[in-house]
């Protein structure tokens, strides 16, 4: 997973990506600024502050419970869940498969909005007893913001789009009906990209209209889910491709090597710009150590190549690039997306068996493909 790791809940790892910064300001700010202010007016800027951080990080610890209801429902299915991400808009659990029954797809995905009714039925009492027992509006004004917040946040997550749980509803229902995960996934993945269109045009017509910052929030959210729901698609097609293939079948056998010690001026003449390849296993003694490819060639001042060598260089092998030839495509898959690398070593007691690229996918779905093996 990427992001950096804030710590771990019930065995469940949690992160944060970078772009969640931007949100997390940004709905500080319109708290602290616009929504506390009207809603509450009178009180001092520090009061303001302090309800807005206050309300700011009740709302993405609700997003983590809510995604930690998912994770915990997963895992009684004996689904894997590696962890939690939260990103700019929203969280994601992490899982290594999906679902393999429409039920088990319909618990997993029911139980988040379950979790955030609950969660603004908690803050609904919250502020009810407050406002009855005298305490200060600062404490109840955010109680009633995330009491309001969780219920957008369920009803927003039942839309029957997806990826959100209510896409992923309608996908067990089809599911169930015609058992056709690759068509159910299909139609709830439209549902998902018609919905983006929607609030994409919502938020132009509120752009255009009084409600500035509105709009590019719904702009935003709707290209988001439309992107969001094309990936699920292809995401889920990639994997059926590759179910049952291990890595020996789809790797290049024997690819050419670079040794360590290759100063970088001699690994691009002789190399990078006398074959088509991008990227080289390196090896020290015959026994592979490391990938080098033409961006980390880049990053390096031209002046400095007669200095560096490839060794200095290269992404050391380590398990995010390394396969052995009778492990599951699946699995292979799984690394590069976590590694953020496109490229995966095969090695066999030591020895460089092969090298899987994107490409190699790539390339071995569209040969799948042009012979009408697509799936559903």
């Amino acid at each position: 997973m990427q992001g950096f790791r804030l710590g771990s809940i019930f065995g469940f790892e949690i992160r944060v990506d970078l772009s969640w910064f931007i949100i997390f300001f940004l709905i500080l700010w319109t708290l602290t600024v616009n929504i506390f202010p009207y809603d509450f007016p009178g009180l001092s800027n520090s009061t303001y502050i302090l309800m807005g951080i206050a309300g700011t990080l009740l709302f993405f610890i609700s997003l983590i419970l809510h995604e930690l209801s998912h994770s915990l429902v997963a895992q009684t299915k004996g689904i894997p869940v590696e962890g939690i991400t939260l990103f700019a808009f929203g969280g994601v659990s992490h899982t290594r498969m999906d679902a393999e029954t429409p039920g088990d797809e319909f618990q997993i995905a029911v139980v988040g909005p379950l979790t955030s009714l609950l969660l603004a039925a908690f803050f609904s009492l919250l502020w009810w007893i407050g406002s009855n027992a005298g305490w200060s509006v600062a404490i109840t004004g955010v109680a009633a913001y995330l009491s309001s917040i969780n219920v957008i946040l369920a009803g927003f997550n039942l839309l029957p789009g997806f990826p959100l749980d209510g896409g992923r509803l309608f996908r067990s229902i089809v599911w169930k009906v015609t058992g056709n995960l690759t068509k159910a996934t299909r139609l709830a993945t439209t549902g998902g990209r018609v919905l983006g269109y929607l609030l994409i045009g919502l938020g132009i017509w509120q752009v255009f209209g009084t409600n500035l910052l509105g709009g590019l929030w719904f702009i935003l959210i709707g290209w988001f889910l439309n992107n969001a729901a094309e990936f699920s698609y292809q995401e889920l097609i990639l994997r059926k491709g590759l179910a049952g293939l291990h890595a020996q079948q789809l790797m290049t056998p024997r690819p050419e090597t670079v040794p360590s010690n290759l100063k970088l001026q001699e690994f691009v003449d002789e190399y990078l710009l006398k074959r088509h390849y991008q990227a080289f296993p390196v090896t020290q003694d015959g026994h592979p150590i490391g990938i080098i490819t033409l961006n980390q060639v880049k990053d390096v001042p031209r002046q400095e190549w007669i200095q560096h060598t490839v060794e200095e260089t290269m992404t050391p092998t380590q398990p995010g690039i390394t396969a052995r030839p009778e492990e599951d495509m699946s699995q292979v898959l799984q690394k590069m997306q976590e590694s953020g690398s496109s490229r995966v070593l095969v090695t066999s007691n030591g020895k460089l068996e092969g090298i899987i690229t994107a490409s190699d996918i790539a390339n071995w779905l569209q040969r799948r493909q042009d012979l009408g093996m697509q799936e559903g």
